[in-house]
């Protein structure tokens, strides 16, 4: 299943500069591994040593931020559209 991921600007230095890219995945952890396969590297800026998403960074599926659908086992549809959004904090 092709699923599209959108790229955040600081982390398309692991992606050659790619904005976008396409992984086939049926699920959000083998998108993870698709892209790790991909861009050897990526998968460390985007997982914490036990494999969880880091806690500065937020995934959406379609939109939907994926700690409101499975987490890390949202299951991911032909022509889905993951977005990869940094926190951001200020005061």
């Amino acid at each position: 299943m092709a699923v599209k991921v959108l790229i955040p600007t600081p982390l398309q230095k692991f992606t050659n500069n790619r904005k976008d890219c396409e992984c086939t995945a049926s699920n959000f952890n083998e998108l993870l591994d698709s892209l790790e396969e991909t861009f050897p590297g990526i998968k460390a800026r985007l997982c914490d040593e036990t494999g969880a998403p880091r806690r500065f960074l937020n995934f959406y599926v379609n939109s939907e931020d994926i700690r409101f659908l499975d987490n890390t086992n949202t299951i991911l549809s032909d022509g889905d559209e993951v977005s990869i959004v940094p926190a951001v904090a200020g005061g």
